[in-house]
């Protein structure tokens, strides 16, 4: 097999080669700066997005309407990763799939950079198109750099890909957050797509130290799947266009009825993966019942990223109307409170794995299951935090900043103690059939919470108020008894669990 490289049989600089970068391979380096520059340009545009929809010298939207958008792009990126991943698996490959991601990207960034309302929905469509073809599948090639998942370096190349996906988060709302919102939003769009475009150029230059394994096609379509998917497809596209062609030539279009669609999609395609797979008469019945239990981890997950993905919209409007965004007397841009959760994980993640581990040694690791309600525990404190901020701003008074951070602060623990974990269980729990397929389950529960926050906050459907104190209590109250009622259940969760800690 091409990955099969060892220490002896390489040359210095091939794929497989040690001490090339901080003694992984070579191509670890490739794939962590193509990451770090397309979060980069992911975490940039989406710190300016829900800012540039309100403001007057963008669309001016609604907040509602600002928010809906938001989460329904959000949703968007990750229900894209399921087709993105098998993209790769029957079509292009792993490495030729990251290389259009990156194009399409790049492509959408400048679309947004355009000053046309239109070519921004645009924009917004390529690149979550792209980032669903990409966040699929180079996670897959860091691992093919290792010989297989005993080879000891394998969780150090994953740290080290994880920390270039904060670093380039981080420092994104700090440059293009800065001049979008001081200088101009559309040169702001357009350093995404200049960050996207260096991450892209040395992901080609870089590619040769790749492994080969990357370019394969795992399972390519056979002539007649070819014909039968092509056909399907362009039947979809056709309907779409006359649907959507009638419904614009008879001047009734609206953005909702792009948006609503959406939102629909997002809550019913998880609902139909996760039904085919529980149907399924090829599972055993241990792998059932694994399926059963996951589904309280996959709500319990929905529930939490419903909250958290708030804080790049519902807490950042609140913060651009709301706050007083200083320090020392010094006022910052409202889109570097996106670079508090990145720095918060890249400072506490080693600080959680070294805590797992010596809890671990002494027989004291809280399982699976508690680590989960305690996220969610966590994510529903962190709204009970913003109800004091809410309460300064309706009595006409500017909240503080550490309000905020504070808030960010509670969602990045609560992140780290159910989102490494839920990555992990989903991988344990997997059956054999569908092993690659359920990382994209997990994946939909991202897509299933921010639907729903898409749905509540669309003026046309919803028109809930995000920022309204009994609304923020609710959701606080939803998720802290979601996590009690995953604790208090995990005893018969733990059975349909079976083998599985």
């Amino acid at each position: 097999m091409a990955s099969s490289l060892t220490k002896d049989s390489v040359r210095p600089g091939t794929p497989g080669s040690e001490k090339t970068f901080f003694g992984h391979p070579r191509g670890l380096a490739t794939l962590f700066m193509t990451e770090m520059w397309e979060r980069f340009s992911y975490y940039g545009m989406r710190a300016l997005l829900p800012l540039y929809l309100v403001a007057p010298g963008g669309l001016h939207l609604s907040a509602g309407t600002a928010t809906a958008i938001y989460a329904v792009y959000l949703s968007l990126v990750y229900l894209l990763a399921l087709p993105g991943g098998w993209f790769a698996d029957r079509v292009l490959g792993p490495r030729k799939t990251v290389a259009v991601a990156g194009l399409v990207i790049m492509l959408g960034h400048l679309c947004l950079a355009l000053p046309a309302a239109a070519s921004f929905f645009v924009g917004l469509v390529l690149v979550a198109i792209g980032s669903g073809l990409l966040k699929a599948n180079i996670s897959t090639m860091v691992g093919h750099l290792y010989d297989g998942p005993e080879d000891p370096r394998r969780d150090g190349g994953f740290t080290l890909f994880y920390i270039g996906i904060n670093l380039g988060a981080f420092v994104a709302p700090l440059v293009i957050g800065t001049v979008g919102e001081n200088v101009n939003w559309h040169l702001g769009f357009a350093l995404a797509a200049l960050g996207m475009a260096l991450g892209l150029a040395q992901y080609l230059l870089g590619g040769r130290h790749l492994n080969a394994k990357s370019s394969e096609v795992p399972t390519p379509l056979t002539p007649a799947e070819k014909a039968s998917t092509l056909r399907k497809g362009l039947i979809w596209l056709a309907i779409a266009a006359v649907f959507y062609g009638v419904v614009g030539g008879t001047g009734h279009f609206t953005l909702n009825w792009a948006l609503i669609p959406l939102t629909l999609i997002g809550l019913i395609v998880p609902i139909l993966v996760i039904s085919r797979i529980l149907r399924d008469k090829d599972l055993e019945p241990a792998e059932r019942s694994k399926v059963s239990a996951y589904i309280w981890f996959f709500v319990a997950a929905a529930v939490f990223w419903m909250i958290y993905d708030q804080g790049g919209s519902t807490l950042s409007l609140f913060a651009e109307k709301s706050a007083d965004n200083t320090i020392f007397g010094w006022e910052f841009p409202v889109s570097w409170y996106q670079s508090v959760n990145p720095v918060m994980i890249m400072a506490l993640a080693p600080v959680f794995a070294w805590l797992w581990l010596w809890l671990n040694k002494r027989g004291k690791e809280p399982s699976t299951i508690v680590k989960f309600a305690s996220g969610l525990v966590l994510v529903g404190a962190s709204f009970f935090v913003f109800l004091a901020p809410l309460s300064i701003a309706e009595g006409g008074h500017k909240a503080a900043a550490m309000w905020l951070v504070a808030i960010y602060f509670a969602q990045t623990v609560g992140e780290l103690t159910l989102s490494p974990v839920g990555l992990s269980v989903t991988t344990k729990m997997a059956p054999r059939k569908y092993a690659s397929q359920m990382m994209g389950v997990w994946f939909l529960a991202v897509t299933a919470g921010d639907s729903v926050t898409a749905l509540l906050s669309n003026p046309a459907v919803g028109g809930v108020n995000l920022d309204k104190m009994g609304f923020v209590a609710l959701e606080a109250v939803l998720a802290v008894v979601a996590g009690v009622a995953v604790w208090m259940y995990r005893g018969k969760v733990k059975k349909l669990m079976g083998n599985v800690n």
